[in-house]
């Protein structure tokens, strides 16, 4: 079930109980006869609180533009201001809708696709959860364009699949490297994010197969210093 899975979202974020029992009762208000007073009575205050702010965001048309995208704009970061707790559920809550999003009406598809990568997606990054934020964009692109999507993810498979010992050999001769040279690193290749990919081959008009640099590698270090003697070891 829905509020089940936003549940299990917000506890493989490590969030506290009251977070996770939000993301159980987030639909309360909106989608049954409970009130707000019902919820406080219940659970108490602090819960209540989270799950209004909740329904005053889910009230927001926030695919208007213009003017009225503006206020509701205002209204969304009003409503999350006064407990950062109400956008972490929101962020859960939409990322388990666009895991699913296939089994809506394909015009609502598309709606909630434009309104998680003009509001959600974004929000997302600011609170350094890059993670959900790259996860909003790719599932966003998936619906509002599948034939690029599908051959960009169709070519990563591919690289992986061709370079799969490269990618070990570089991740294994790096991370020896700067052991050697008494730096404690952790060294991982990463995929690049379909929607990324996608973003960078339009900003510089060329085609899927001249783009180079769809696999990267990440280091992470314990100081600035190793950071910074890391970077003149790699180069």
């Amino acid at each position: 079930a829905h509020p089940l899975e936003v549940a299990a979202i917000l506890t493989d974020l490590k969030l506290d109980d009251a977070t996770i029992a939000v993301g159980l009762l987030h639909d309360t208000i909106e989608d049954t006869d409970a009130t707000r007073a019902e919820i406080d009575q219940l659970f108490g205050s602090e819960i209540g609180a989270i799950v209004d702010g909740l329904t005053k965001i889910e009230r927001l048309n926030l695919v208007s533009r213009e003017e009225a995208q503006a206020e509701n704009l205002r209204k969304l970061l009003l409503a999350i201001s006064e407990d950062v707790r109400v956008l972490l559920v929101k962020l859960a809550d939409r990322l388990h809708n666009m895991r699913t999003l296939e089994y809506m009406p394909p015009e609502k598809r598309t709606r909630i696709a434009q309104e998680t990568l003009d509001i959600y997606a974004p929000l997302a990054g600011r609170m350094g959860m890059q993670g959900i934020r790259s996860e909003l964009e790719d599932l966003s692109f998936k619906v509002q364009q599948p034939e690029q999507y599908n051959a960009i993810t169709s070519r990563l498979r591919e690289m992986q699949a061709d370079h799969h010992d490269t990618i070990d050999r570089i991740t294994s001769e790096l991370s020896e490297k700067l052991a050697a040279e008494g730096i404690d690193a952790k060294v991982s290749a990463r995929v690049k994010s379909p929607f990324s990919i996608f973003n960078k081959i339009e900003r510089k008009s060329i085609a899927l197969e001249q783009l180079s640099d769809m696999i990267g590698f990440r280091v992470i270090v314990e100081s600035t210093g190793d950071c910074y003697r890391t970077l003149g070891i790699v180069h």
